[in-house]
């Protein structure tokens, strides 16, 4: 059922049914308001489809109240399972502007933005959004507000080009209610299919420049059906049937005097061309009478209406040549930078300079056109960056901000303040005020704070301070630190270093001084699980470890490597990287790769290949540089192990090839270590977080470190005081769990390989007993 509308004129209302027919002329009205569930909003879209191939335009039109900066969607239809976007538009209350997305023919989105869409100011609104020339290769889309066109966009591609195939595969979706709140409403939202635009304004009481008169509208209106809503609307359905015949016979007789006078002013032309008036001023030019706006050309139509034709307005008018009109470029494109007055004149329009604490040009225009490509541009000017500080006092920090800028405090190891300067703070450096232990020494942190430290062969908080007879951390007896510090606590193996304390039997001695660790009555020297109480000492393998503590019971290996630390030793592991690729079909066996690329079909993955690009199965490395010769240039311009093919800085030693934003260029050499657009050291830097992004540069402290790093810089999660490598988010601390063994003495069976045991989560290793000399590196 088609919902109806009434049309007022004369002080009489007329109410029409607008239904489908062949005619171009004729609206198919859809009321979005009754679309409240799946099956109304089908078949609307199911309306939709049927018309789309043989109309050329469609109209969206609402009468609304918003309240202020609000917005949202009003109307869209999109896909069920996947959200696809094939239409919608949007009202943006804070940007004064509409927004309409519609879904290509190459599947990519396009964004349509409407400006001068003043909507969100809690009154009354009546709007119409015109979609043109569906039918043809480009689009048009104009907005009218309140009977007004304020903005229109041409040359667009196709709107509606790509719709769903099912109606039941898509939904619409209308403004929710919260939108619109106390202050809000909405009073009509309909869809209208095909048409002309003076039916449709008839429809919203509006009468737009171009278009037919009310008399055209309300005889259209009279052309399509009228609905039977009882006999007093059909009675006045005759009265202005009535008025409407004699409306038309008016029209008819202006039609007939319009001929007769045309027909006169020939008549006369021709008396001219005979002779019969000689006097030229009888009938003079009318172009000298100057008809048309100043500046405009005058052409002499005589035999015409007027007898002349006036040609453009000039640009910055708008009108028929006879009568322009001023643009308001100021209003419809807002070209000045934000803030700026702009000015409109006639013609054209001018911004005012731009702020203090910006520069730019002066901005003059004339046009529409103008106003919207050439936006004045208005630049921040950097106060700090003069050579005297923006004026601030000298060892102070100079903050720069957009169009403007503030002294802050003194920098980091000085105090004072704007008024009476910035002094050399009391810091460790100056030796004015040192809170710490007279065996203790100050750190300055990154950010200014002071910390304490115990000196070498000390220990304790740095407050306080003891006697560390074997250099571990933990002081001989215990310190009375008010902060409870564990490195105030007594050392348990006073003499031999134990940085991590272990104590497996809990006896409060430590395992590295307690002959027997485990508690299991057995010594140390004795037992095959020094850690792990088995008073049997059972060793099935008959190595050095008994099976209680042996991650390979049955197999012999005394190096108890264990590749993937799965408690299960490599030795009788099937799979020793751990990564779900047995051993045996692994061309990676001890480096976890489970895509097992390997790109020059030597069997040897890309992940251990030591020239993954050029077949060398046999991986023969001569010089150990863990390049294989045959891919050895034996070329490394900066010296630092890494030959230039494969340094990622081959000009600046870097070894660690440390890379933090992952580009391909090392740290080192990279100016901008983050990535975020502002450079390390060079202006507009240097980068107040170096190692992590922050373009915009937060620093509420004003500490000269972004709020991002403040307390990691490497943002690596271990704060900068506990982390070894506070700028390497690779290494945070010391850890020997993963080392690599050098062995130093290959030659001969004299002694043993180097056995190390770590301890302390991997910040300490200790080898425990005599055997070839040999390195252990890590990290």
């Amino acid at each position: 059922m088609v919902r109806m509308r009434g049309l007022v004129f004369l002080g009489l209302a007329v109410t029409v049914s607008l239904f489908p027919s062949s005619s171009s002329r004729e609206i198919q009205v859809l009321d979005l308001m009754d679309v409240k569930n799946s099956k109304q909003s089908s078949q609307v879209i199911e309306k939709i489809l049927m018309n789309i191939l043989s109309i050329n335009d469609i109209y969206l039109i609402s009468t609304f109240t918003l309240p202020p900066r609000t917005g949202g969607v009003f109307f869209g239809i999109y896909s069920k399972p996947d959200n696809i976007k094939y239409f919608e538009l949007s009202i943006l209350g804070k940007l004064n502007k509409v927004s309409v997305r519609y879904l290509k023919g190459d599947g990519k989105l396009n964004v349509v933005v409407l400006e001068n869409a003043l909507l969100a100011d809690s009154r009354k609104h009546w709007i119409i959004l015109h979609v043109m020339g569906l039918q043809t290769l480009r689009s048009s889309v104009d907005l009218y507000i309140d009977c007004k066109l304020v903005d229109s966009k041409q040359d667009l591609s196709p709107l509606f080009d790509v719709m769903p195939e099912q109606s039941d595969s898509a939904e619409i979706r209308t403004p929710r209610r919260s939108l619109f709140r106390s202050q809000g409403s909405l009073e009509v939202l309909q869809l209208l299919l095909g048409g002309k635009l003076s039916q449709v304004s008839a429809l919203q009481s509006c009468t737009f420049e171009g278009s037919s008169d009310i008399l055209n509208a309300v005889t259209e209106a009279n052309a399509v059906s009228i609905s039977m809503l009882g006999q007093q609307t059909a009675q006045l359905m005759a009265q202005m049937t009535l008025i409407v015949e004699g409306l038309e016979k008016i029209k008819r007789n202006m039609q007939e005097q319009v001929k007769e006078t045309s027909l006169l002013r020939n008549l006369i032309m021709e008396c001219q061309a005979c002779g019969f008036v000689e006097s030229p001023e009888v009938h003079p030019s009318k172009c000298k009478e100057r008809p048309c706006f100043p500046g405009v050309e005058c052409e002499e139509k005589p035999g015409s209406d007027l007898g002349f034709r006036c040609g453009s307005c000039p640009d910055g008018f708008t009108g028929n040549g006879n009568h322009c009109k001023d643009i308001d470029e100021c209003q419809l494109a807002n070209p000045c930078f934000p803030g700026v007055r702009c000015l409109n004149l006639a013609p054209g329009f001018s911004c005012d300079p731009c702020p203090l604490g910006l520069t730019g040009h002066l901005m003059l225009g004339v046009g529409i056109h103008s106003a919207r490509n050439q936006t004045q541009s208005c630049n921040d000017i950097d106060e700090c960056y003069d050579g005297n500080n923006g004026g601030c006092v000298p060892d102070s920090m100079c903050i720069n901000s957009m169009g403007s800028f503030r002294c802050g405090p003194c920098m980091p190891g000085f105090y004072g303040n704007q008024i009476v300067g910035c002094h050399a703070g009391r810091s460790c450096a100056s030796g004015v005020f040192d809170p710490c232990h007279e065996h203790g020494h100050c750190v300055l942190e990154r950010n200014g704070d002071i910390s304490c430290v115990c000196n070498i062969g000390w220990a304790g908080n740095g407050y306080v301070c003891g006697i560390d007879t074997d250099i571990d951390g933990f002081p001989d007896e215990e310190l009375p630190c008010t902060d409870n510090a564990k490195f105030c606590k007594k050392d348990n193996c006073r003499y031999t270093p134990n940085s991590g304390q272990e104590d497996e039997d809990m006896d409060k001695i430590g395992d590295q001084c307690d002959e027997d660790a485990d508690g299991d009555g057995i010594k140390n020297v004795q037992d095959n699980c020094r850690l792990v109480d088995n008073k049997d000492q059972q060793n099935s393998d008959m190595d050095s470890y008994g099976d209680a503590c042996d991650n390979c019971p049955s197999v012999n290996n005394n190096d108890q490597r264990d590749t993937d630390n799965n408690g299960e030793g490599d030795a009788c592991d099937e799979d020793i990287d751990g990564d779900g690729i047995p051993n045996f079909l692994d061309n990676c066996p001890r480096v976890p790769n489970p895509l097992q690329t390997d790109r020059d079909n030597d069997n040897v993955g890309d992940a251990c290949d030591s020239c993954p690009e050029i077949s060398n199965p046999t991986q023969t490395d001569i010089d150990s540089d863990l390049v294989g010769d045959i891919c050895d240039t034996n070329q490394d311009s900066d010296g630092d192990g890494y030959q230039d093919t494969r340094d990622n800085c081959p000009s600046i030693p870097n070894s660690d090839q440390l890379d933090t934003d992952n580009d391909g260029l090392g740290d080192d050499c990279d100016s901008d270590d983050d990535n975020d657009g502002i450079p390390d050291f060079i202006r507009p830097g240097p980068d107040n977080c170096r190692l992590v992004a922050n373009p915009m540069q937060e620093d509420k402290n004003e500490d000269g470190v972004g709020d991002v790093c403040e307390e990691d810089f490497d943002n690596d999660s271990v704060v900068d005081f506990l982390d070894v490598c506070p700028e390497n988010v690779e290494i945070t601390l010391t850890d020997f769990r993963a080392y690599q063994t050098v062995v130093l003495d290959p030659e001969g069976d004299a002694q043993i390989d180097p056995n190390w045991v770590v301890l302390n989560e991997g910040m300490e290793i200790v080898q425990t007993m005599n055997s070839d000399p040999g390195l252990a590196v890590g990290m």
